[in-house]
């Protein structure tokens, strides 16, 4: 399952706030046994595009936690309806993307519309096979409607394949990907290295890092 390499690409990252050794550098260079294709997450399978990207440039509604567990990402919470079917998740407020865009329930229903559509390349397409409907109620608060329930949909929200994108860029995220995460891209010098830099107006709690490379 690609997930969990992406996991431990983002647990490489987090090592610069968890150990001394780390603590007095501001840059990491990671080593990657396979250059990404593309950086765009949301139309590949390959699993070095989310071992770079995932969790750094990237999120999703929820992330899946190291023990599996599904924890809140970019929805804040989220309730389901008795029957199973329906999801509500309140968004994170004063989140942007890192070309200045303001993330809201729109670019959630984008996302998730794009991923399930007919003419959709989104490698596990599946993962959004149960949804029927996708509404913003307000720019803070999307409510998915499934056609049946589905016990495994907030951990499938989690996945790298699930992250949110936006409108304006999602046609060039492959060559410049700009998503809402800690790190934002800063260039791709093919057959070499790509390179991330922290987000200063990043939403979540600030990372360490100032560069990330990997090569």
């Amino acid at each position: 399952m690609k997930l969990w390499k992406t996991v431990l690409a983002a647990a490489a990252l987090a090592l610069a706030t968890a150990t001394s050794a780390f603590a007095a550098r501001t840059d990491l260079v990671i080593g990657i046994p396979l250059e990404p294709p593309h950086l765009d997450p949301t139309a590949g399978a390959a699993a070095a595009i989310d071992e770079v990207l995932y969790a750094n440039v990237f999120e999703g509604l929820t992330r899946i936690g190291p023990n599996g567990e599904v924890l809140p990402d970019l929805a804040e919470s989220w309730s389901i309806s008795d029957d199973g079917k329906v999801y509500t998740f309140k968004l994170h407020t004063g989140v942007k993307f890192h070309d200045g865009a303001d993330f809201s329930a729109d670019d959630v229903k984008f996302s998730l519309d794009r991923a399930r559509a007919d003419n959709s390349v989104n490698a596990q397409k599946g993962l959004f096979a149960a949804i029927d409907k996708v509404d913003v109620v307000d720019p803070a608060t999307v409510k998915v409607t499934l056609k049946n329930p589905q016990g495994s949909f907030l951990y499938n929200m989690g996945w790298g394949d699930a992250v949110i994108v936006s409108p304006k860029s999602a046609d060039t995220n492959k060559e410049k990907p700009i998503g809402t995460g800690p790190f934002k891209f800063q260039d791709w010098v093919k057959g070499s290295s790509i390179t991330l830099v922290k987000s200063d107006a990043y939403w979540g709690a600030p990372v360490s890092l100032d560069k990330a490379e990997f090569r």
